[in-house]
Formats: C-alpha cells, sequence, structure tokens
C-alpha cells in the first residue's frame, strides 16, 4: 500500500443543498481524511478549498470522482501540512466599494513583504444611506524586521488616497507599540 499524499483540492460549482456532503463522502470513500477547508457560497456559486490525505493509490481515483460530482476540480498534491504562522496580525478595512482596492492593499502589503493569510471579503449596505461599502478581514504575517508602526503607515497613506478606514491591530499575545 502507498503512502498517504497530501492535496489541496479547489472546487467550484452550481451551489445547492448537499454539495459539502457529497465532496466528503467522495473523500472518505476513497480512503482520505479531510484535514481542513475554507468553503463559501459567491455569486450563487459553491467554492472551497480542501486539504486533505489520501492514499498515494487513490489520488487519480479521487481526482476522477470530484470531477463527476458536477464540479470543477483542481487538485494539487502539497508537501503535507505546514504550521501556521504564529504571529498574525488582524487588518479590518471598510469604504466606499470601488474597483481596484482588493489590487491597492495587496501592493501596499506585498511591498512589505507581508503574506496574507487569510482574506474575506464583501460588500455590504451601510445601515443610514444604503450605500454599498466594500468590507475586507485579513489575517497577516509580517516577515522578521517589520513592525506595526511601519505598516500603519503605510496603510494610513493608502486610507487617506483611497478614503477607506482601515485598522491593523496586534496578535493578542503581542505588545501594542
Amino acid at each position: 500500500m502507498a503512502g498517504n499524499v497530501s492535496l489541496v483540492v479547489t472546487l467550484v460549482g452550481p451551489d445547492r443543498p448537499g454539495v459539502v456532503k457529497m465532496v466528503s463522502t467522495t473523500v472518505a470513500a476513497h480512503g482520505g481524511n479531510w484535514v481542513e477547508s475554507r468553503m463559501a457560497r459567491l455569486a450563487g456559486q459553491f467554492a472551497g478549498i480542501v486539504h486533505v490525505d489520501v492514499p498515494g493509490d487513490q489520488v487519480g481515483a479521487l481526482r476522477g470522482s470530484l470531477e463527476g460530482l458536477g464540479l470543477a476540480a483542481v487538485v494539487v498534491e502539497s508537501p503535507g501540512h505546514a504550521p501556521a504562522p504564529r504571529v498574525r496580525h488582524h487588518l479590518e478595512l471598510l469604504g466606499h466599494d470601488r474597483p481596484g482596492i482588493v489590487r491597492d492593499l495587496s501592493q501596499a502589503l506585498a511591498a512589505r513583504g507581508i503574506n496574507v493569510i487569510e482574506l474575506e471579503t464583501d460588500c455590504v449596505s451601510a445601515p443610514w444611506t444604503g450605500e454599498i461599502l466594500f468590507k475586507a478581514v485579513a489575517e497577516l504575517c509580517f516577515p522578521e524586521g517589520t513592525t506595526l508602526e511601519q505598516v500603519r503607515a503605510d496603510l494610513a497613506g493608502l486610507s487617506r488616497e483611497l478614503h477607506l478606514e482601515i485598522d491593523l491591530t496586534p496578535p493578542p499575545e503581542a505588545p501594542e507599540p
């Protein structure tokens, strides 16, 4: 018997009740272990990313079975379960929706070598005006030597330029500078 292989599976297709059940049943039927996942309904579509460990001799069969569920499936072999970064900073952003906010934010973060660990975005209605606001919540990992104050200064310029509220907070165990 071949050893287990770590896979990252991306799935996209029409959202309907039971999609997660179908995927999890398929993984289990191939001897797979569901390790972690992120799933959402976006624009009426199911979108999911799943990390599974599966016996090496089942990789091809699992890939075929997932594609047979009526979902677009991309299956990528991974070196395994890497530990999550220990120091994560939390970012929240809110402002009038307009094209380019994610691009401009990600450029500012990439310029400092900051890794975006998680990013969730949404368009929401402002409470009193009904205007459409863009909201982003992210978990970030700073490279060694990058300080919270440096990043806050970078983002302050972006905040003024794009009229965004940006709140960047340290991890709970890190002291506020």
